[in-house]
């Protein structure tokens, strides 16, 4: 299983609230350890791994976890989902 965690950054530098509560949960819960991946959505870069992979997977809302074991990918923006149906 391979986990990533994308996370956006505006055009200022500043990283979305949302997505820095989520990852003070995951830090707080112990969960940072499963995480494989953190990528940036960078809303001013297009070419940046976040926003290539919000693409890909028709991602609109950051932040979201990406799910990948064999050839299955499941995505989730709901952070206690996640947790509950992967780390749990």
């Amino acid at each position: 299983m391979h986990i990533t965690f994308v996370k956006k950054r505006y055009p200022d530098g500043s990283t979305c609230g949302k997505c820095e509560e989520v990852e003070r949960r995951l830090v707080r819960d112990g969960h940072m350890a499963r995480i494989d991946e953190v990528l940036e959505a960078d809303v001013s870069n297009p070419d940046s791994a976040g926003m290539r992979l919000a693409r890909e997977l028709d991602v609109a809302y950051a932040p979201f976890f990406v799910v990948r074991e064999g050839e299955a990918t499941q995505v989730y923006s709901i952070y206690l989902k996640f947790v509950r149906e992967v780390l749990s």
